[in-house]
């Protein structure tokens, strides 16, 4: 068998803060070795099987990156020799068009432009000499390559993914504030749901965790309507990505849910209403105000990510509408309450303290999910 069908390879998966737990489960449910989780990702290991399956399932990770190699640089010359030094052979063809991006953080290095120029060139001038050439054209296929530096150790990677993955597909039109197809899927799975509950989002957007909830129900790959950037690399048998695509649409059920998706907006709810189609998923929607929620006794899942003062509504009527959602949800009887608020004062303004909280990110503002069991 060849090398690149059988090779194992380290990965990384970068996700939000606070959902590296649900990016482990997903991993080690996938077969995925040595999952060791950090702030706001995931290292793992895998052969290309792996790869194929992590990009297509992977509900919760923003990436998939290969790692190259890693190395401590204080210095210009220490982060060109230590590029120079790693196999760039192994995984970039003689007319690669080489893209590099980066990131600095508490490192000596923290121009992250000259990081970029010095790695870029460190790489050409190993792919010359390796494949004995004066020059790389840079005529073909687009890799990513990203050098991250943080407390002054380098680490080179491929960018497997390409487009980030909450891009599913299903998401064309968008609404104030959306939530990311990621983090709704994110708190949906914090929130314990299962194919044989109920959810309910009375404050539905553009549908997101209705969706992504319904996806999970159906044990639907999120990546199955998209293509990945490791697909066009020469190192990897792409037939891995045919072979698990046809898995993910054999084990894909398509039984009824019991989901409903509400929104005090009849724009939003219109759509919902596209999303759905696009994802494939069969949901109820309603255009209603969540004051006018009414459930019956579950038990069930409520996940909402409530409007507030700093995206879209005033303090009062951020505080009008936690009162409303408080009178509703405490008379949902058997229901498991998820709201996701940024900020400190939720509580406060809510009226009640959560038996659990989490935090999270959203668009790169701290929030915190608000869990009440019952």
């Amino acid at each position: 068998m060849k090398e690149k069908n059988t090779a194992c390879f380290h990965y990384i998966a970068t996700c939000k803060m606070g959902l590296e737990s649900t990016v482990s489960l997903q991993l080690r449910q996938l077969g995925a070795l040595e999952v060791e989780a950090k702030d706001a990702r995931v290292l793992f290991s895998g052969d290309a099987d792996l790869l194929a399956r992590a990009l297509l399932w992977l509900r919760t990770a923003e990436r998939v990156l290969l790692q190259v190699g890693t190395f401590p640089a204080t210095t210009f010359d220490a982060l060109f020799e230590g590029t120079k030094a790693l196999d760039w052979k192994r995984y970039l063809p003689r007319d690669a068009f080489i893209h590099v991006n980066g990131k600095s953080a508490k490192s000596a290095l923290f121009s992250v432009s000259d990081c970029q120029s010095i790695v870029k060139k460190a790489i050409v001038e190993k792919l010359k000499a390796a494949y004995r050439t004066p020059t790389v054209p840079e005529t073909g296929a687009e890799v990513i390559v990203e050098v991250g530096l943080l407390r002054d150790e380098a680490t080179l990677v491929l960018d497997c993914s390409g487009a980030g993955l909450a891009r599913r597909g299903y998401r064309t039109w968008n609404v104030a504030a959306p939530l990311s197809e990621t983090l709704g899927a994110g708190i949906v799975m914090l929130s314990q749901f299962h194919k044989h509950r109920r959810l309910i989002d009375p404050m539905c957007g553009s549908g997101t965790m209705p969706i992504e909830a319904a996806m999970i129900a159906g044990n639907r790959a999120p990546g199955l309507n998209r293509d990945f950037a490791a697909e066009k690399w020469h190192f990897i048998d792409q037939a891995v990505f045919a072979t698990a695509r046809e898995q993910a649409r054999d084990v894909a059920n398509y039984e009824p849910v019991e989901i409903e998706g509400s929104d005090i907006d009849a724009r939003n709810i219109d759509i919902c209403k596209k999303h759905a189609k696009k994802a494939g998923v069969m949901l109820k929607w309603a255009v209603r105000p969540v004051k006018e929620l009414r459930v019956e006794t579950g038990p069930g899942v409520i996940v909402c990510n409530p409007p507030y003062g700093e995206r879209l509504l005033s303090p009062r009527e951020v505080k009008m509408l936690y009162r409303d959602m408080r009178g509703v949800f405490d008379d949902a009887l058997g229901w498991q309450t998820n709201i996701l608020a940024a900020g400190h004062g939720f509580e406060q303004l809510y009226g009640k303290r959560a038996d659990k909280r989490r935090k999270l990110s959203s668009g790169g503002m701290a929030c915190t999910l608000h869990q009440y069991f019952k």
